[in-house]
């Protein structure tokens, strides 16, 4: 691999960049960008971003995550979701980088019961998860060295997420109605990002061997699941001191009770078999992660 001392990070000021680029310090020269100083959505800037930087290391953080937006958006959300990472697949070949991307459990219908492995056939239900799922089809079509994690219901203390938004309302409501027949893992930036580096840093030091035994596709997602709803009654009894004190009622609700413009999968419970078997890594239980962002925020 080309020299690895200097680490692109797209999407820094994202949940995932944010603690990936605290991960990394010290790791090598980072070089982080955000949409302010990149437009995705523009193959010529992408591809003129890793040829002026020249990483050995390439992180991609960013995505177009607006799921429900998606659906009137398609254009820009595979822009970005799928053309933006093929041009970062390209460059990093070109020059033997590593590049690293996530994607997500929306790649998946849904309708299994059981979790969902590497080699389940994926079938979206809305834009967002095909034009991520176009993603990973061109990364792994252009090969090189390549590392693509799909995770699931990612939060965190920073940015825009499911936990944020519900200690926002749980101050300012008595009782929430959430949805409880989604079940997943939920997977915060802070686990994700601690994976990552430990993944990375082995590859690096050739602790897994040649390209063959360790690039491809994994699951990472926080072991054990819940539901939507579960999820936040999980939060709303860790949270009392950002909460001021109040303990909203959490009312469960189906998905019909609560229709959005995107279809969301019923079951969104990765497999992690296939990262522990391949890394000899585990990341935290999803309730002990939770504990850890909590205290993050004070």
């Amino acid at each position: 691999m080309s020299d690895q001392s200097r680490i692109l990070i797209v999407g820094n000021a994202g949940q995932v960049g944010v603690e990936l680029e605290r991960s990394f310090a010290g790791f090598g020269d980072i070089v982080g960008v955000d949409r302010e100083s990149v437009d995705l959505a523009d193959a010529d800037q992408v591809r003129a971003l890793v040829r002026r930087v020249e990483p050995g290391i390439i992180l991609n953080a960013a995505a177009y995550t607006a799921v429900d937006r998606a659906e009137s958006e398609p254009e820009v959300a595979y822009a970005v979701n799928a053309d933006a990472p093929r041009i970062l697949a390209e460059e990093a070949l070109r020059t033997n980088a590593l590049l690293v991307h996530y994607s997500t459990d929306y790649v998946f219908d849904g309708a299994k019961l059981s979790p969902w492995t590497e080699q389940d056939a994926p079938a979206p239900l809305n834009v967002y998860g095909a034009s991520k799922l176009a993603g990973e089809e061109a990364i792994l079509q252009t090969g090189g060295n390549v590392l693509i994690f799909r995770t699931s219901w990612v939060y965190g203390p920073h940015g825009s997420n499911f936990l944020l938004t519900m200690l926002r309302l749980g101050r300012q409501r008595d009782s929430l109605s959430i949805v409880n027949d989604q079940i997943g893992s939920p997977t915060t930036s802070i686990e994700l990002a601690r994976a990552t580096y430990q993944i990375v840093s082995g590859v690096i030091a050739n602790q897994f061997g040649a390209l063959e035994n360790w690039a491809g596709l994994y699951h990472m997602t926080c072991s054990g699941s819940t539901s939507w709803a579960g999820f936040a009654q999980a939060i709303f009894s860790r949270a009392g001191k950002l909460l001021e004190g109040k303990v909203p009622v959490v009312t469960p609700i189906t998905s019909a009770e609560y229709p959005t413009p995107a279809k969301r999968p019923q079951n969104s419970i990765l497999s992690n078999a296939k990262l522990e078997a391949r890394f000899g890594f585990q990341l935290a239980p999803w309730e002990t992660a939770l504990d850890a962002v909590i205290q993050a925020l004070g």
